[in-house]
């Protein structure tokens, strides 16, 4: 069983920055795909980035393309998303998402285990 703990999240204007972190319990965490992505209001749950178990392969959604960086420090149980110049429409409730095979998917089914999500409010 893995717990996930996402944070960071809050208010923040157009053009500014934000990093969110994940915290996973567990001691197999390195061995873990991790995922975040976001919803909005009214809208479904969508792919933002994704890490392998190692942290050499990383996958983007085309609309954080350039502005937002996963990474992972599995010493210390924790993946981060570094996001830059965010706009209003990245406004979202942001979760982080394990997933046991080490492999980073875009689809939502394929992951295991959720966080609580996060709070990102971006005002124009």
């Amino acid at each position: 069983q893995v717990q996930l703990v996402e944070s960071g999240g809050g208010l923040v204007q157009a053009g500014g920055s934000l990093r969110l972190s994940c915290v996973a319990s567990g001691r197999t965490f390195s061995s873990y795909g991790m995922g975040w992505f976001r919803q909005a209001p009214g809208k479904e749950r969508e792919f933002v980035a994704a890490i392998m178990w190692g942290g050499g392969r990383t996958y983007y959604a085309d609309s954080v393309k350039g502005r937002f960086t996963i990474s992972r420090d599995n010493t210390k149980n924790t993946v981060y998303l570094q996001m830059n110049l965010l706009q209003p429409g990245d406004t979202a409730v942001y979760y982080c998402a394990a997933e046991s095979g080490g492999t980073a998917y875009v689809e939502p089914l394929m992951y295991d285990y959720w966080g609580q999500g996060t709070q990102v409010t971006v005002s124009s």
